[in-house]
């Protein structure tokens, strides 16, 4: 069928390349992206796909549940994918109740207004949640997480995100609302805001600052590259099962401390410079509050139940993405100081 389709968060990290996924291979759906464009926010991650006829951009709150209610009044909306949230840990830390307000009270405003909108006909209807393998807590040295493991989030990012999962199960099995949610492990990629590990410590290389680690940087996690990520979510959005949760994993797991050394690795051999020049940047900080040890997904499920898995090995996908932001020091100049919003007043007042 011919989808109508609203992404939220569609101008953020994972949002932009789900957009750009289901824009550019799906021309006969429309999709429609609200993004609040907060500081992870950017229109300047859509520019390859702004003028596409099945495009369009609204700026919005997902929390503004007059705003909600009036476009999908207006755009009869048959799915939703559900990207927008406030993710980082840190800054949850410091400002528990910016997560609480976006991640739950935002979901369940986007539930009611599917509920209500769909309530006559859930036909070839979806809410896809979008979420993340923190809210099952901390793993040992051994084991993984799995659709069944025991939620057991340690920061307010992670309790928000898993409250947000109770919700939308609890929209199933009460209205049966159809819902589908994944949850997947650390994404990395073109067009990663400079506050995550990777794009960090690629921008403070390039800038030659201190690389700050955690600890003694022995915290393990999943990486998945995020091109590998939305097609995944291509998939369970047309073949998965409604009221099912499918983890996305990209079965490469690494400690901060390694994948630091192999990123300074990479970027002083393509940046021209003496092996061990960038490593001498590491510094280590005080461990966060609460800090996860290790994370760890089996996404053996989606793979035997709908066929996917990675395509590409951590340190080929490093490689793309340090390829990517040595390609585009405009970009990242342009986010860390700010200037993107630039373009959004004018793409923004253009139309």
């Amino acid at each position: 069928m011919n989808h109508t389709i609203l992404i939220t968060g569609g101008a953020g990290f994972i949002g932009s390349h789900l957009t750009r996924l289901f824009v550019t291979k799906y021309p006969e759906y429309k999709i429609v992206i609200l993004d609040d464009l907060t500081y992870a926010g950017n229109l300047e991650n859509l520019k390859d796909i702004e003028n596409n006829s099945n495009y369009t951009f609204i700026k919005g709150d997902i929390t503004n549940a007059e705003l909600i209610k009036k476009i999908f009044e207006e755009f009869k909306f048959t799915a939703v994918l559900h990207c927008a949230a406030e993710s980082h840990v840190d800054r949850s830390i410091s400002e528990p109740l910016a997560f609480v307000t976006t991640n739950v009270v935002g979901t369940v405003i986007l539930l009611q207004a599917a509920k209500e909108n769909w309530k006559h006909d859930t036909t070839n209807k979806l809410f896809y949640h979008i979420s993340t393998d923190e809210v099952y807590g901390s793993l040992g040295a051994e084991g993984y997480f799995t659709e069944d493991t025991s939620y057991d989030p340690r920061s307010p990012y992670s309790a928000s995100k898993a409250s947000s999962d109770h919700f939308v199960r609890a929209f199933y099995h009460t209205y049966k609302l159809p819902v589908i949610i994944s949850n997947c492990s650390n994404n990395y990629g073109p067009f990663h805001f400079p506050e995550k590990l990777i794009p960090l410590c690629i921008n403070n290389i390039l800038n030659e600052q201190p690389l700050p680690l955690y600890g003694k940087g022995e915290n393990i996690r999943d990486w998945l590259f995020v091109e590998d990520h939305v097609k995944a979510i291509d998939v369970i959005f047309h073949k998965g099962k409604t009221g099912e949760t499918y983890n996305i994993g990209g079965h490469n797991e690494w400690t901060n401390i390694a994948i630091i050394k192999e990123l300074c690795r990479q970027m002083d051999i393509k940046m021209g410079k003496d092996k061990g020049t960038s490593e001498k940047l590491i510094t280590f900080v005080k461990d966060r509050a609460g800090h996860d040890m290790r994370y760890a997904i089996d996404a053996t499920k989606l793979k035997n139940e709908l066929g996917w898995k990675p395509s590409l090995q951590f340190e080929e996908g490093l490689s793309k993405t340090i390829d990517w932001y040595l390609d585009n020091t405009e970009w990242l100049q342009h986010v860390t100081s700010g200037n993107y919003r630039k373009y959004y007043e004018t793409q923004y007042h253009k139309r």
